[in-house]
């Protein structure tokens, strides 16, 4: 019993830690008019998992909050991308 404890034990803590929210910030260097965007904005909100979208088309970037644990920076740049607005990984916390 007490070998039965302790595997459950250290397989708990080998367990990775729940993803969790995190924010992101691209660059997206395309964002030129004020429908920019918007576009962006709404492509990566069509994802699972996305808490927040805010755009700044001056600064041209775009800072996401999300589900780690049901999306990635990848999938997010990945949907700017496809809806025409190139995006890259500025920083993420």
């Amino acid at each position: 019993m007490r070998i039965a404890i302790a595997i459950a034990v250290l397989l708990l803590a080998a367990a990775p830690a729940a993803a969790g929210q995190r924010t992101a910030t691209f660059s997206v260097p395309d964002m030129t008019c004020p429908l920019c965007p918007v576009t962006v904005a709404t492509a990566i909100k069509r994802l699972d998992g996305i808490v927040s979208v805010s755009t700044d088309v001056d600064a041209k970037t775009a800072t996401v909050v999300f589900d780690a644990g049901k999306t990635s920076t990848a999938a997010i740049a990945a949907a700017s991308t496809n809806a025409g607005y190139a995006a890259a990984l500025v920083k993420e916390q």
